[in-house]
């Protein structure tokens, strides 16, 4: 069921954009009955705004004449702020819709100052992105917004949920925390069904539902491990073992946490992890630019060596 204010504002919207909208044509786009659209439009006026229904063959409701809304008042700095974090977020996958990126933006740009509009439009028309678009799942807003608020409030939801198998089950949850990584968004937290932590990505939710019930905060809690740490459980051809000549915080700073495991050793790092390719591996390695003795296994030695003697071959060629 749609919110009643967020269904509020929107007939503001639509009648700022499309004055002499009729009833039936509002109640089509918000998808409710002309009854409701009128009670909707008496809310506008409680709380100040001039709404005018007329009648007959070019009737319907519009705004007072000269009413307009008071321009948002954002700094330069505030307004490049609000437009580049919605760029960056439909980049990255960050943001839920396209659809709803693009009328936020356009919302913002229709009551910014003249001036100041025609600045924030030229950095989105302009702006570019060195990343590939994100071509992820996004998840359903309703959903996103339902589990936050349930992991802040500490309540259980009703989860239908579908697997990567494409089965779908029924089960309860206490959210522990939301985590946004690698271009996709999770919930994680206790799962009465299989009375164990779990990580669910939010875009193969079908539905979130809010329960009465409450649950204790978990203590000394991170989400954002947990998530990590589950994804990299992710069962894989090879385990790898590697020992890193540069020290723990160097290594911290180039190697995220979802590629593989550090931690202090003799003479160096420890890095541990699983790899579906040993090839990617080796060329991560030789990337890095540190010395390094491979632990384990055997095979990505062997990667190493045949590595090498590509890049030798490259270097001796002569044009």
């Amino acid at each position: 069921m749609p919110n009643p204010v967020t269904q509020v504002l929107t007939l503001l919207e639509l009648l700022q954009a499309s004055p002499g909208l009729t009833g039936a044509e509002l109640a089509r786009r918000l998808e409710v009955d002309e009854r409701t659209v009128r009670r909707y439009a008496l809310r506008l006026a409680e709380i100040g705004v001039p709404v005018r229904a007329e009648r007959g063959r070019y009737g319907g409701y519009r705004l007072m004449p000269g009413y307009k809304l008071p321009p948002l008042m954002l700094t330069e700095d505030e307004a490049a702020a609000v437009v580049l974090g919605l760029l960056s977020g439909r980049r990255t996958g960050l943001a839920v819709s396209e659809t709803a990126t693009a009328s936020a933006l356009a919302k913002i740009q229709r009551v910014l100052p003249a001036a100041l509009r025609e600045r924030v439009e030229a950095v989105a028309d302009t702006v570019e992105h060195t990343a590939r678009p994100a071509d992820t799942p996004r998840p359903a807003a309703a959903t996103l917004l339902t589990l936050a608020a349930a992991a802040r409030r500490r309540r259980r939801v009703r989860l239908r949920y579908r697997s990567w198998r494409g089965e779908e089950s029924v089960r309860e949850l206490d959210p522990y925390g939301l985590v946004f990584h690698s271009g996709r968004w999770y919930v994680t937290g206790l799962d009465h069904l299989r009375q164990d932590l779990r990580t669910f990505r939010l875009d193969r939710v079908a539905s979130a539902e809010p329960l009465a019930q409450g649950f204790p905060g978990p203590e000394a809690f991170d989400p954002v491990a947990h998530v990590v740490a589950s994804l990299s459980g992710v069962p894989y051809r090879h385990e790898v073992r590697v020992l890193l000549e540069t020290t723990l915080a160097e290594a911290r700073r180039r190697i995220p946490p979802s590629a593989a495991t550090l931690g202090p050793a003799e003479g160096g790092v420890l890095m541990t992890g699983r790899a579906e390719r040993l090839d990617g591996m080796a060329a991560m390695l030789a990337g890095l630019g540190w010395p390094f003795t491979v632990l384990a296994p055997h095979a990505l030695r062997e990667e190493v060596t045949a590595l090498a003697a590509r890049l030798t071959a490259c270097a001796a060629r002569v044009t």
